[in-house]
């Protein structure tokens, strides 16, 4: 079918300005059109549909501003990317890498000069375009990402840290998208962080895809900490090939309402998925976050431990799915979510969710909703800690098993930073 690209003037318009690739531009178009008759993606317990999360603003190409960076103090690496808006402002590849025939690039660098390799991988596997709505438009208008590519048998010990800023100084969509592929016996470690400057009402719809291919090892932290007034759809997905492991530790510190949608994707025997999350709402926040893992090959392993905070009158949803395919002999699928209430006010669910259909399996789930340890805060106290910092620390402890995990200790540092001010602008709220 050949698609009349002049009829969608503002794709054209941007596939000029940028010189994509036909292929792309068609792409394009495809998922707008399919868009309009897709559903929005449902979730259990998590009622988003009303908020402006769907895409609305036209495609465009928009230059930054640089000053915008002038607040931000990046700790430098010798492997690293900073993104304001749809510009890459700094790349950083160490020769070692480069030797290694690792391609790391924006996404139209990508686009232009390893055009093949997006197109075998890109929403091919992890997410698919036509998934739903959200997915489909993500495709329409998506302006800005990151592509990397690990060839196989190469090990990697040094950490890649991205810094992706999301420009909301104008009232402008910010469609982002992360494709990580990790070729067979490699091993790859990725911090990725998301950060909002400016306060316009924004809507934000990032998808991020690793690929793990046979015997591979990624490691993927993430520091989230976007706007008050953006509404995020996040979807963050793995694809395991036979004995890949994938390590999810992913805080969520945002200050908007914000979906997520985590799924790992375990089709390989012998495939390993580990999530841990962390997540603070406060104010009048609302988050909904939605971890799913798919056991799919035999003897694999999915496991999530969710830890989250609520103060004021924020809401916080914790679903977390196990879900283990007939013909998944001997695999394992186990999930921890608990929540903390720091509020009369403030509502919370942890949902578990097990779906077996084999048998040989081993399955568990422990959920719990409650309030700060009165020993631990008495304990405290008792050493003259005042009582909010007192509660403080007792919830940073708390949080403790997926703050171990951030492979930086200046970015576990940071973090450890913002929850403290969530936790003090929430208690203030009181």
């Amino acid at each position: 079918m050949t698609i009349d690209v002049k009829k969608y003037p503002a794709i054209a318009e941007y596939a000029k300005e940028t010189a994509e690739p036909a292929w792309f531009t068609e792409l394009r178009i495809q998922s707008l059109e399919k868009a309009a008759e897709l559903e929005l993606p449902s979730f259990e317990k998590i009622r988003y549909q009303r908020w402006p999360i769907q895409l609305q603003q036209p495609l465009e190409k928009r230059n930054v501003q640089k000053e915008l960076l002038e607040e931000n103090d990046f700790e430098q690496t010798e492997n690293m990317v900073v993104q304001v808006g749809q510009a890459t402002l700094e790349l950083k590849l160490s020769q070692e890498m480069r030797d290694q025939g690792v391609i790391i690039c924006d996404w139209q660098t990508a686009l232009h000069e390893h055009g093949e390799l997006v197109q075998k991988y890109f929403m091919q596997k992890a997410v698919k375009f036509d998934e739903d709505r959200l997915t489909a438009q993500h495709v329409a208008y998506m302006t800005s990402g990151l592509f990397i590519y690990i060839p196989k048998n190469v090990i990697l010990k040094d950490v890649f840290t991205s810094y992706f800023i999301q420009d909301a100084t104008t009232k402008a969509d910010y469609v982002h998208h992360v494709m990580l592929i990790v070729g067979e016996n490699s091993e790859f470690s990725y911090l990725e962080n998301l950060k909002t400057i400016g306060t316009e009402a924004t809507t934000a719809n990032i998808i991020v895809e690793v690929i793990a291919q046979e015997n591979s090892h990624v490691k993927f932290a993430s520091v989230d900490r976007l706007g008050v007034k953006t509404t995020t759809y996040l979807n963050r997905r793995g694809y395991l090939e036979k004995d890949a492991r994938i390590n999810w530790s992913m805080g969520m510190m945002n200050d908007g309402k914000i979906v997520g949608d985590f799924d790992s994707d375990l089709v390989g025997d012998g495939a390993h998925s580990e999530v841990k999350i962390v997540a603070i709402s406060t104010g009048k926040q609302v988050q909904g976050i939605d971890t799913r893992v798919t056991n799919r090959g035999k003897h694999t392993i999915g496991h999530i431990l969710q830890h989250g905070v609520i103060l004021s009158r924020s809401t916080l949803t914790f679903n977390g799915i196990g879900h283990i395919i007939k013909g998944a002999k001997g695999a394992d699928a186990q999930q921890e979510s608990r929540v903390l209430m720091l509020s009369n006010k403030a509502k919370g669910d942890a949902n578990p969710i097990l779906l077996i259909d084999d048998n040989d399996v081993t399955a568990g789930h422990a959920a719990s909703i409650g309030r700060v340890n009165q020993e631990q805060l008495y304990y405290l106290m008792s050493r003259g800690l005042p009582k909010k910092m007192a509660e403080r620390l007792v919830i940073i402890g708390f949080l403790g098993p997926v703050l171990a995990t951030i492979p930086s200790k200046a970015i576990r540092e940071q973090l450890k930073l913002t929850i403290e001010r969530k936790l003090i602008d929430g208690q203030k709220d009181e």
